[in-house]
């Protein structure tokens, strides 16, 4: 379990990953692109544990780094200075926040394999991308929890997977090795295993507002390791 978790991108899955980080004692310390000020109430409901710092004091500080932005910005994050780390992919590609990306539109990159060609020298490994923000703090359950849930981990190195299987252990989480960042493609929005596992089915005919409220209120469905694995290989067989 790492010392002290760096994040780069202060959003809504960065800020619940701080939050169980915090939980498991571990220092945090915040990033975005917009500056330390803007993280000042987070890091105030965080507590002494976290603090707010630029992106390069983020990954220097960091035993393990977390980038949470949005993928369309992935070239932001500094190749130099992650070099030496591993860093955890928690990005979507969402084509119509992120604009096309040839690589992955034309099938020749997942968007992990992207983030990595990107960040040649760091050890880039993906997961909290198939799972909300709310659902990924209001599922998370000691280790040997019948209801304890898993989520989908994708790397190259075998030491770095390892590494953030170990960080989901202390989270909250299990975890199940689907392969390399290759087969990351099976974890993408539309895909089996994406979000509406952990969420459980909405009600029907809600109004925008309503609907906001019942996520909000919704405790989850915990998805066990087995069932991860059967919603991951489903959705290989359809891509």
């Amino acid at each position: 379990m790492p010392h002290t978790l760096g994040l780069i991108g202060g959003g809504m899955i960065g800020g619940a990953v701080a939050r169980l980080a915090v939980a498991a004692g571990m220092d945090v310390v915040l990033s975005n692109s917009r500056g330390p000020e803007t993280l000042a109430d987070l890091v105030a409901e965080l507590g002494g544990r976290a603090r707010a710092a630029t992106p390069a004091e983020a990954a220097d500080a960091a035993d393990l780094v977390v980038a949470a932005v949005p993928l369309k910005a992935y070239e932001q994050l500094s190749a130099t200075e992650l070099a030496g780390r591993t860093v955890i992919d928690a990005m979507v590609h969402h084509p119509q926040r992120d604009g096309s990306i040839p690589a992955i539109d034309s099938g020749e990159l997942t968007s992990s394999s992207l983030v990595q060609r990107h960040l040649a020298d760091s050890r880039v490994v993906k997961t909290f991308a198939t799972i909300d923000f709310h659902h990924l703090v209001a599922l998370a359950r000691p280790a040997g929890a019948p209801d304890r849930s898993a989520l989908p981990v994708a790397g190259d190195h075998a030491g770095a997977k390892a590494e953030v299987v170990a960080f989901l252990d202390a989270l909250g989480y299990d975890a199940v090795d689907i392969g390399g960042l290759a087969d990351s493609g099976a974890l993408g929005p539309g895909s089996p295993a994406y979000v509406q596992p952990y969420m459980g089915e909405r009600p029907e005919g809600l109004s925008q507002e309503e609907a906001r409220r019942w996520f909000f209120a919704s405790p989850g469905v915990p998805v066990p390791a087995a069932r991860v694995k059967e919603l991951v290989e489903a959705g290989r067989a359809t891509a």
